[in-house]
């Protein structure tokens, strides 16, 4: 706790004396400019109930998710995976500027109320610990942070453990994605106090693709127990290369 209070702080002063810039317009004074949020493109309705992705027909499931059924109770997200989201995710995810986790979580809490959704614990998507080790931090658990602060959820990050580093998925079907990622998370309980059993579970990452990853994390938690797993995530790619995968 002290640790975040102390870097919170020390950024604070970084940023008195060098202005951060905004990752999209790059003007000065924070990584995401008030305008630039603005012009973020929510999913508007009708959305697909459980992939919740357009086009849907008022909260109908889409002719996608009725072929193949997503194996957890559905996943939402900001917008699309279009500017400025698109910049502000890889400026997090490979270029190291944590400060975009706040305004990012922030819409990741807004995302979750405005959908409605309904959680007793937030878990983000945990990284191998080679990967992690080289990235220096998890930017999915950055966000779960952000966001559970601000809806005050209790977050977890020991509870789910991946187990191997799975090879890049980008040019992977979603079928192929679902067999590279099959048992590569593990539920791990620390204490009795932690049990899964009638819990409602939200899990965090930052772009989601086929929902392999998300399907293989709530794997392990439904057979923990777990009422209900959702995924909550910035940015969907849009597209008909999605939805032939």
């Amino acid at each position: 706790m002290w640790g975040n209070v102390i870097q919170r702080s020390c950024q604070r002063a970084l940023d008195l004396l060098f202005p951060p810039l905004c990752v999209w317009c790059k003007v000065s004074g924070t990584v995401l400019c008030a305008r630039c949020a603005a012009t973020i493109s929510w999913f508007r309705p009708p959305l697909c109930y459980s992939c919740g992705l357009p086009p849907g027909n008022g909260g109908i499931v889409c002719a996608r998710c009725q072929h193949q059924p997503l194996q957890l109770n559905g996943v939402r997200a900001v917008g699309g995976y279009q500017e400025p989201l698109r910049s502000c995710i890889r400026a997090l995810k490979y270029q190291g500027n944590r400060r975009l986790a706040e305004p990012l979580g922030y819409l990741l809490a807004r995302a979750y109320q405005h959908y409605g959704l309904r959680a007793d614990m937030i878990i983000p998507v945990p990284l191998h610990h080679e990967k992690q080790q080289q990235r220096g931090y998890n930017q999915s658990q950055l966000l779960a942070e952000s966001c559970a602060h601000l809806l005050q959820l209790p977050m977890y990050t020991t509870l789910l453990q991946r187990l191997h580093n799975a090879p890049a998925q980008v040019t992977l079907s979603a079928r192929q994605r679902r067999k590279n990622l099959q048992g590569a998370f593990s539920y791990t309980p620390k204490d009795t106090t932690q049990s899964l059993f009638k819990r409602r579970i939200l899990i965090i990452d930052d772009v989601c693709t086929t929902g392999a990853t998300l399907e293989a994390c709530a794997a392990p938690l439904f057979a923990a127990g777990a009422q209900t797993v959702w995924g909550l995530v910035l940015a969907r790619p849009l597209g008909s290369a999605h939805h032939n995968q």
